[in-house]
């Protein structure tokens, strides 16, 4: 009994293989051999396919790349001289006029006291050069009084009438308060210069005691406290930071391939900051040169009138618009490739033609055709392209574009 079913299935696989290879045969041109002998030729099935025309598109060469907002002009404010900060007069989120909010005070005692020192000075030195004044003109008193005697006994001593040791004598005397004067006279320039010097030094002490107190240097919004009252703060180590809020810029990396092909005040970008439009803008500042640790250079975006929502510190999508050009193009999927070229079929008389044709930019899944036989309007397959060849009977279907 199993002999049989054995024999049984073994038969009934048997007759469906054959059956289907018959039916295959037919599908392939077969049974026109055997309806219409076997002189007739097989018939040449035609491929399904769908047209689109070629159409002119504009194209664009992008560099997308993230940046930065930040503010176009900010300031991390330190105070000029260092020591204990003693007074912080605003906090985050304030708003600063420059050259009039006073920010920070840093511990003035030793300046004020420096300060006292230096007026004293000064009064001193005036007091000094006011007696040394005095004592010129005593000396020149005294000189103009040997000057006279001298006249005097030079007469007498041709008259005869005094000795010529007593003239010697006059004479030394003239000599001598001549010298006095002389130096006199100098010792008031120095007391003069003297003066001069302890007024400049009780401005530099001023100055010092002013720096202790610092005022905003530009005008915005405090962002960033960095040192608390009570710690040392050192000049040249920032205590705020202020930033302009009404005046942001976006700031970006770009590879350094694209350096020659970005122009400051030319080139334009697209730029998007959390999904809001910042709309279209130039490159306001390119760097000069390139990097040569990161191989990239910097490229900064003006907003004025920045967007709600568009803040510093946040993340930026800019496209760099590097090049820009209209021409004719196709959808990307028409292109296929055969013998390593790029080929784009059309339809003739019913029949696939192939047109080889060289692709520039790419957008929005078209391509464009910057070589080639394809002109504006040109309908060429997009659906079907990858199963015919140059020859191949085709059937454009229904409400294909």
């Amino acid at each position: 009994m199993k002999k049989a079913l054995l024999a049984f299935v073994k038969f009934a696989a048997t007759a469906a293989l054959i059956a289907a290879g018959g039916y295959y045969y037919w599908q392939r041109g077969g049974g026109a051999d055997m309806e219409g002998g076997a002189g007739s030729a097989p018939e040449k099935r035609s491929v399904p396919v769908s047209l689109t025309p070629a159409a002119v598109k504009d194209f664009e060469d992008l560099a997308a790349v993230q940046g930065n907002v930040r503010a176009k002009n900010f300031a991390m404010v330190s105070p000029v001289i260092g020591g204990p900060l003693q007074a912080l007069h605003v906090n985050e989120g304030d708003s600063v006029k420059a050259g009039e909010t006073l920010l920070f005070e840093v511990d003035s005692i030793n300046l004020r006291n420096a300060l006292d020192v230096r007026r004293q000075d000064l009064a001193v030195a005036v007091n000094g050069r006011r007696e040394k004044e005095a004592r010129l003109e005593q000396v020149q008193a005294d000189f103009h009084k040997a000057e006279v005697d001298l006249r005097r006994y030079e007469l007498l001593y041709e008259d005869n009438v005094v000795p010529v040791d007593t003239l010697e004598l006059q004479q030394s005397r003239y000599k001598q308060t001549k010298a006095m004067l002389s130096l006199a006279q100098t010792l008031v320039q120095l007391g003069r210069e003297q003066e001069q010097q302890a007024a400049i030094a009780v401005e530099i002490a001023q100055k010092n005691l002013d720096d202790a107190a610092t005022v905003a240097p530009i005008s915005g919004v405090v962002t960033m406290k960095l040192v608390e009252v009570g710690e040392m703060a050192s000049a040249g180590h920032p205590v705020l930071r202020i930033e302009d809020p009404s005046e942001l810029e976006v700031t970006a990396f770009l590879p350094a391939e694209h350096f020659g092909r970005v122009t400051e005040g030319v080139t334009r970008t697209r730029i998007r900051v959390y999904g809001v439009d910042a709309g279209e803008l130039p490159v306001t500042y390119k760097s000069p040169a390139i990097s040569p640790k990161l191989r990239s250079f910097e490229v900064r975006c003006a907003l004025p009138g920045p967007p709600e929502g568009v803040a510093t510190g946040a993340i930026a999508e800019m496209a760099v618009i590097l090049e820009s050009r209209t021409g004719v193009a196709v959808p990307s999927r028409a292109v296929v490739t055969r013998g390593g070229k790029s080929v784009v079929y059309t339809v003739e008389n019913g029949m696939a033609r192939g047109v080889e044709a060289a692709t520039g930019l790419e957008n929005g899944g078209w391509s464009e055709i910057v070589s080639g036989g394809i002109a504006e309007g040109a309908p060429v397959i997009t659906m079907g392209q990858t199963l015919v060849e140059d020859g191949t009977p085709v059937s454009v279907q229904d409400g294909a574009k």
